[in-house]
């Protein structure tokens, strides 16, 4: 089993009593609850937290696209990515991912994600996911009904981009581009893998099944939640007659590891609270514009994560866990405990999910960089070394294939050997 190292990059000043005074976390936020000094002490800072997980030795650091956004605040995550493969030498860098029907033309995605391939000695992740309604149709504008449209098309052009021979017209109905002839190509050929985030719509189960991706589903609210959404794919996956090879899935949960459960609970407690109580405050005006959910998905019941977190008795409910560490913990939201529970609890949450790719959340709400660095260090240290045998009769056809370490050229001499 590999474990990615996942950052949002959350603003941690949000103030006291933001939801009875701010609409949204998303879209509307107002700009004068920050200002950029604050915002370059804190992204240094959350680049740091991803470098020492390098140096911790995780299998991947992970970062992903929002705009508008107080508790994700990567609008371009291929520039962080970008830093990333410069100042790491062996982690995959997962970028989940670019929405690619924002781009246009696509193609940039194309060119970002092979620059980054080759800068980093062949270790990207190619994370594509359709995007949010937030992010796509009321952030950057784009008509809701299309958006799954606009999305397999870019798609399709990326993917041509980095495996078509010579230069190439592309004529589709959203894109068109007399020339495409992308410079450079990445270093993973035919092309990195690919992920694709989701949030359980039942288009994208059946479109990682046929192209042979990863489905990843980053889910805010833990194990026991995402249980229905990953049980889906895997029956779609078998409805289509492939392998339940556990590699294909990825899941995103919250950490919180400490010498004892009371320590956890302890020094964890607020930073969960203000995830919960502050970062998730979604007005539901956003959540599900007209067109943006698929007819097969509502007429299969299944309700985005976002648009719980918004609805009018979710955010109840959230109201109440975001007052007791107790209930988010029990409710499978956050996983704490010590080295030797919190490991006995991902081996379960990996095999009952049947996910052989886990992106840990270690900092997350207003989490402090050195209650972060021990959270990741000492996952590190005792828990990662009782999760490598899981899942031992799969193979990983998903994870990054760089560059022999003696062909690459060598890191700063700042930069540590064992990151």
């Amino acid at each position: 089993m590999k474990c990615c190292w996942f950052h949002l990059m959350p603003y941690t000043d949000l103030p006291d009593g933001f939801k009875d005074k701010h609409e949204s976390v998303w879209v509307d936020i107002p700009y004068d609850l920050t200002d950029p000094k604050r915002m370059h002490e804190l992204y240094n800072e959350f680049m740091d937290e991803l470098e020492f997980a390098a140096e911790c030795g995780f299998d991947g650091i992970g970062v992903n696209e929002h705009h508008s956004n107080g508790y994700g605040m990567m609008p371009s995550p291929n520039l962080i990515a970008t830093a990333l493969a410069r100042r790491t030498k062996n982690p995959a860098i997962a970028v989940m991912g670019n929405s690619l029907a924002l781009y246009n033309p696509p193609t940039r995605v194309a060119e970002e994600f092979a620059m980054i391939d080759c800068i980093s000695g062949g270790r990207l992740i190619a994370g594509f996911p359709v995007g949010t309604p937030m992010d796509t149709c009321f952030a950057y504008g784009q008509n809701p009904s299309m958006l799954r449209d606009r999305y397999h098309e870019a798609h399709d052009l990326v993917l041509k981009a980095w495996t078509e021979k010579k230069p190439f017209a592309f004529n589709g109905r959203y894109n068109q581009q007399r020339y495409v002839n992308v410079w450079p190509r990445p270093i993973q050929q035919p092309h990195p893998p690919i992920w694709i985030p989701g949030g359980g719509s039942i288009e994208t189960w059946r479109w990682c099944a046929e192209m042979d991706y990863v489905y990843c589903y980053l889910s805010y609210f833990g194990h026991k939640a995402g249980l229905t959404t990953m049980n889906g794919f895997w029956r779609e996956m078998e409805r289509l007659g492939k392998p339940k090879n556990p590699y294909q899935a990825g899941f995103a949960q919250f950490v919180g590891v400490a010498e004892t459960r009371e320590q956890a609970l302890e020094l964890y407690g607020e930073a969960a609270e203000y995830f919960y109580g502050r970062c998730l405050h979604v007005s539901p005006k956003f959540v599900q514009p007209p067109g943006y959910v698929t007819e097969g998905t509502q007429r299969m019941g299944i309700q985005s994560q976002v648009s719980q977190a918004a609805s009018a008795n979710y955010t109840n409910k959230l109201g109440s866990t975001a007052k007791e560490m107790h209930d988010i913990v029990d409710r499978g939201y956050i996983i704490i405990g010590s080295p030797d529970e919190v490991a006995e609890q991902l081996r379960q949450v990996a095999k009952d999910l049947h996910v052989g790719h886990l992106l840990l959340l270690f900092q997350y709400g207003n989490l402090g960089k050195e209650a972060t660095r021990y959270n990741t260090k000492l996952f590190a240290e005792k828990v990662m070394p009782k999760l490598g045998d899981v899942f031992p009769e799969w193979e990983d056809k998903w994870w990054p294939k760089p560059m022999d370490s003696k062909d690459r050229v060598p890191t700063s001499p700042l930069i540590s050997e064992k990151a």
